[in-house]
């Protein structure tokens, strides 16, 4: 039947500093059929252990923890499984941590009061390859990077691009997912992804992240 492919489950390990919610979580995403959560660490020196030692798909990172911060975990989980997806966990969606969040290789951020489903969601979404920008935060993402966009080292030209990964890239910035790009484009979600790999391919980038970092940078959006 079409679209019933079994597949894997998720395997998600979960970093918080505080135990009841790290607990919470675990829960909430044993629920799920599709997430098996492989690990738990309260500190950021023992989640970087846990994530060198189990390679999970995703891991769920506090941004504040005591011995290493989530931002510094981000970075040292980064290099040792490169194939991991990190979401940052926050309180706040303060721009400073966003944008440093993004510096170090996350590939989504979500507020500690996100629902079930969000939290869910979050997982599926980063374990697919694609990256966690609400539209909210995709504003403030390309505020910050106006702020502090001047070329300080030759960049690959866009002119490489096609068109359609313009206009692909453009939409990427702008915090949609695939579903969100084909649905606007007419295009499958297969198309979507197959433009974006080439995106990131011919200007020499690693997530779509850095992505609207470079739309922003090469001010290829409409932004004031």
């Amino acid at each position: 039947m079409q679209g019933s492919t079994e597949r894997e489950p998720i395997r998600v390990l979960v970093v918080d500093d505080q135990e009841l919610f790290r607990r919470g979580l675990t829960m909430i995403l044993g629920t799920d059929p599709a997430i098996e959560v492989v690990g738990q660490a309260g500190d950021g020196v023992e989640g970087t252990s846990l994530a060198a030692s189990l390679a999970p798909d995703v891991v769920l990172l506090d941004v504040r923890m005591p011995k290493r911060s989530g931002i510094e975990a981000c970075v040292a989980i980064k290099e040792m499984v490169p194939s991991a997806k990190i979401i940052m966990l926050t309180v706040s969606d303060e721009e400073a941590d966003l944008y440093e969040a993004v510096k170090s290789g996350a590939s989504g951020y979500l507020l500690k009061d996100s629902s079930i489903d969000e939290v869910t969601q979050a997982v599926r979404v980063v374990a697919d390859g694609q990256s966690l920008i609400s539209p909210s935060m995709a504003v403030k993402l390309i505020d910050e990077f106006k702020q502090m966009s001047r070329p300080d080292r030759d960049q690959v030209s866009p002119l490489r691009l096609t068109e359609r990964e313009l206009e692909v890239l453009r939409l990427v910035a702008t915090g949609m997912n695939n579903r969100e790009i084909a649905r606007q484009l007419f295009i499958s979600e297969n198309t979507v992804k197959s433009h974006v790999r080439n995106i990131l391919e011919k200007l020499q980038l690693h997530s779509r992240m850095e992505a609207v970092m470079y739309a922003v940078r090469e001010k290829l959006l409409d932004i004031p």
